[in-house]
C-alpha cells in the first residue's frame, strides 16, 4: 500500500476532536498560465486541539491523486481558532483535466512532534464547479466518512530491455526509455531509464513506481512508454507503446492518448485482472 494514504488521512494523528467551524476560499482557473488557483482566505470557529487553542494549517489534494505531487500546504498559524491565511495554492494542469478531479481541502492542527490533528475537510467536485464564480465562499467543515477513501496502491513498471532496434544514422543506438502515467503529464509523472550506449538490444532492467492509485483509476489511465535516441544536445524518438483500455476517453473526456492497440489493451486488461502479480509482455514499437 502507498504511504501517501497516511499523509492524506492521518499524518500521525494524536487523537480526535469533534469537527466544527468553516473555511473560506475561492477557486479560479487561469487559462493563460494553465493553472488552478485555490485562494485560501481564513477559517472561523475551529475546534480546539489543545486548551483554548489550535495551530492550524490547510492542506489540499486534487483527487484521485493522493501522492505527494498532488499535495499543497499553507503555513501554520499559531494559537488561533479564527486564522487568516490569505495564501494561494496552485496546480498546473489543463482545464479539461479538471473534469474528473475533486478538490480535497482539509484543516489540521500542527503538533511540534509531527503528530497532527484533523480539524475538518471540504470536498469540491470540480467537474460541476461554476468557473464564472471566483468570489470567496464559506464552506462548513465536515468530519471524515469512515476513515477516508479506500486504500491506494502502487503501479510497478519493470522496463527490462528493447530488441532489434533500427539505428537512425550510425550502426548503433544510445537508447533510453521515458514513461508517463497519463493523464498526469507533469514532470512529477515522468520517469526515465539510464542511457544504454551503442546497442541495438539495450538492457535497461529499471523499475519505476507510481503511487496513489485505486484500481478504478488505472481503468482511466494510460502508461505511455517512448524509446529515445540520446544525442549530445538533443534526443530523437524511435517509437513507443501505450498501455490502456483504449476507450478513447478518460474520466468521461475524449483524449487522443487512449488509442492502445488490441495487443496493448490485452496487457493492461490482464494487469487490472491480476492485482499483486507481474504481467510480462514483449510489444512492438509504433509511431
Amino acid at each position: 500500500l502507498s504511504g501517501s494514504l497516511m499523509s492524506l488521512y492521518s499524518e500521525g494523528e494524536l487523537g480526535s476532536v469533534a469537527v466544527r467551524g468553516c473555511v473560506q476560499f475561492s477557486l479560479h482557473y487561469d487559462p493563460a498560465k494553465k493553472e488552478l488557483q485555490v485562494h485560501v482566505l481564513r477559517c472561523r470557529e475551529l475546534a480546539e486541539a489543545k486548551k483554548q487553542r489550535s495551530d492550524p494549517y490547510i492542506k489540499t489534494y486534487l483527487l484521485p491523486d493522493k501522492s505527494n505531487r498532488s499535495k499543497r500546504k499553507t503555513t501554520v498559524r499559531k494559537r488561533s481558532l479564527d486564522p487568516i491565511f490569505n495564501e494561494t495554492l496552485k496546480y498546473k494542469l489543463e482545464k479539461r483535466d479538471l473534469q474528473g478531479r475533486t478538490l480535497n481541502l482539509s484543516v489540521w492542527h500542527h503538533d511540534s512532534l509531527g503528530r497532527n490533528l484533523f480539524l475538518g475537510e471540504v470536498e469540491i467536485a470540480l467537474g460541476a464547479w461554476d468557473w464564472a464564480n471566483t468570489r470567496p465562499e464559506w464552506f462548513s467543515l465536515q468530519p471524515r466518512v469512515s476513515g477516508g477513501l479506500p486504500p491506494t496502491g502502487e503501479l510497478h513498471i519493470w522496463v527490462k530491455d528493447a530488441q532489434s532496434l533500427i539505428p537512425l544514422q550510425s550502426g548503433t543506438v544510445d537508447a533510453f526509455v521515458q514513461c508517463y502515467v497519463l493523464p498526469d503529464d507533469s514532470k512529477a509523472s515522468r520517469q526515465k531509464t539510464r542511457v544504454v550506449k551503442r546497442s541495438l538490444n539495450p538492457l535497461f532492467n529499471h523499475t519505476m513506481v507510481y503511487d496513489g492509485f485505486q484500481a478504478k483509476d488505472l481503468a482511466e489511465a494510460c502508461a505511455e512508454f517512448t524509446l529515445w535516441q540520446h544525442e549530445a544536445f538533443s534526443k530523437r524518438q524511435l517509437g513507443g507503446i501505450r498501455l490502456s483500455l483504449g476507450t478513447g476517453s478518460s474520466y468521461g473526456l475524449p483524449v487522443g492518448w487512449m488509442d492502445s492497440t488490441a495487443e496493448e489493451r490485452g496487457v493492461w486488461g490482464r494487469l487490472l485482472q491480476q492485482p499483486g502479480q507481474w504481467v510480462e509482455a514483449l510489444l512492438p514499437l509504433r509511431t
